[in-house]
């Protein structure tokens, strides 16, 4: 079975190449009557969208959605949505002398053994432009959890290269994280970030780091144990996006550290309810939300695609030289951002609407 969808109830399904037509997703089982415009998910998409600074990619693309069923009078009708954006600048001759030469540590070789060809232009369905789809849907669910929820989801950039934010996510706000090209909450850190990737992007190479998830105020008991836990589900999320390595929750692998005494997160009773002192686990118990924040971060590996020159081979089986042409990232995280929200967020949304189809 083809794995161009994502989610239960809340349903995605992505489709459209970097260099082709349009990209697009079909959001199926979204709740009736949410109230959202062209606007506000466009919004999202900004976030996402290339040529945003100097430390993206200069390629210009207007990413503008168009919302083409599913929507009548500003609101949701329950019936599947389709949304799209049309691809209006690309140059697919940048990538003429990659018709027979395999990009290091691109989808080139792996795309062409499965399917016995690939779309060489752009990376084609491999490339992070799809991720714009997901981005669209996730400013749907995103909204909703917000207004009929109180869910709060955001990420920031905690790390490049070795240069580390000194934030917690309890610290961070969106408004922080906003005031800078980075989108890291501090503001000292980040500034050492973006002089980093200058000069990374100035040697024509790419560089890597981490970016923190927080979903806040969910509700306790959400998660479908055992292969559908909240965290399984999140993980399979973000490993799913472009150039992710690594995903870990709560303390994570910090935690192998620790002893279990000082892992554990004890039980009060605050203002009447049940909480815990810490959030080591990260918001989850056996799988299921326990009321505390949800934080967990995720790891992405250098772009790989660099200016640098490096060796490959052809599809003849010969050493080839290569350097990349085209326009492209130095450092994808400050793009992933609001990627890794719009995951979180069709996560949570999917999780939502099972518990509420399950316990009413």
């Amino acid at each position: 079975m083809a794995g161009n969808s994502f989610g239960q109830l809340f349903r995605i399904t992505t489709f459209g190449e970097s260099h082709g037509g349009a990209v697009g997703v079909v959001l199926d089982g979204c709740p009736p009557g949410i109230k959202i415009t062209e606007e506000e998910i466009q919004k999202e998409l900004d976030r996402r969208k290339p040529g945003q600074s100097s430390i993206t990619t200069p390629r210009k693309e207007a990413d503008r959605i168009k919302i083409l069923s599913g929507y009548f009078e500003g609101k949701t009708t329950g019936t599947p949505i389709l949304m799209i954006a049309y691809n209006e600048e690309f140059e697919s001759d940048d990538y003429l002398e990659l018709k027979e030469a395999y990009r290091p540590s691109h989808a080139d070789f792996t795309y062409e053994a499965k399917y016995g060809f690939r779309d060489w232009r752009g990376s084609g369905r491999a490339s992070a432009r799809e991720t714009l789809a997901r981005v669209a849907a996730g400013a749907i669910a995103k909204k909703y959890l917000k207004e009929k929820l109180g869910i709060e989801i955001f990420s920031y950039v905690d790390q490049v290269g070795s240069i580390k934010a000194d934030v917690t996510c309890n610290e961070a706000t969106p408004h922080c994280i906003e005031a800078n090209i980075m989108r890291c909450p501090d503001q000292k850190a980040a500034k050492k970030m973006i002089e980093l990737v200058e000069k990374v992007k100035a040697e024509g190479d790419s560089i890597g780091g981490v970016i923190q998830g927080v979903v806040k105020n969910v509700p306790a008991g959400l998660g479908e144990p055992v292969f559908d836990k909240v965290p399984a589900d999140l993980a399979k999320a973000m490993v799913s996006i472009n150039a992710v390595k690594g995903f870990e929750m709560g303390l994570g692998f910090r935690s192998v550290g620790l002893r279990g005494s000082e892992h554990n997160d004890s039980f009060e009773i605050k203002d009447g309810n049940i909480r815990t002192k810490t959030n080591n686990a990260g918001g989850t118990y056996g799988g299921i939300t326990s009321g505390e924040t949800i934080h967990f971060r995720v790891a992405f590996k250098p772009v790989s695609t660099i200016k640098k020159e490096q060796d490959t081979v052809n599809r003849k089986k010969q050493a080839v030289k290569l350097s990349a042409a085209g326009r492209h990232d130095p450092c994808v995280l400050p793009r992933a951002v609001p990627i890794v929200e719009a995951m979180s967020a069709l996560v949570i949304m999917d999780h939502y609407l099972r518990h509420k189809a399950q316990n009413g």
